[in-house]
């Protein structure tokens, strides 16, 4: 019943603002205000104010709440863990870290590009597993001497 009345209010206010805006010729402006006061007689004519004040004061409705937030926390405790760990069983993890170490590992028959691998040339993501220091500086010593440094 308060509810009711209390919208009827702010509803009867703002179309009094609305009423001097267009006095001041802002029509524009003064017709958005008239929207946005007739808002709260709508949500009362149609119920939704009732509910909302219904379930406000409810005790269940409130625990319900909470049993709902207690569901989000477990859930997203949960993933925070399992992003973590990694995800999956320790089955999973074990042949995601092998097949991981097996595409990292280079190949014998990794075709030659001027005497330096595919890997080499920036095509593949992974770094370089085998080689010397010295390999790694000769090709930077390459990019040098290709822009005249």
């Amino acid at each position: 019943m308060i509810a009711e009345t209390v919208c009827s209010a702010v509803s009867a206010a703002g179309l009094g603002i609305a009423v001097v805006t267009a006095y001041r010729k802002r029509f524009l402006a003064a017709t958005r205000i008239a929207a946005y006061a007739l808002v709260p007689v709508g949500l009362v004519m149609t119920g939704v104010v009732g509910w909302i004040a219904d379930t406000a004061f409810s005790p269940s409705a409130w625990a319900g709440f909470g049993v709902l937030g207690v569901a989000w926390l477990l859930f997203a405790g949960t993933r925070a863990v399992e992003r973590r760990r990694g995800g999956g069983t320790r089955a999973e993890r074990r042949a995601a870290r092998g097949a991981a170490a097996d595409a990292v590992a280079p190949t014998a028959s990794a075709p030659s590009l001027g005497g330096r691998t595919r890997q080499a040339t920036g095509s593949a993501t992974a770094p370089r597993a085998t080689g010397s220091a010295a390999d790694d500086f000769s090709d930077i010593e390459d990019i040098l001497k290709k822009h005249g440094i």
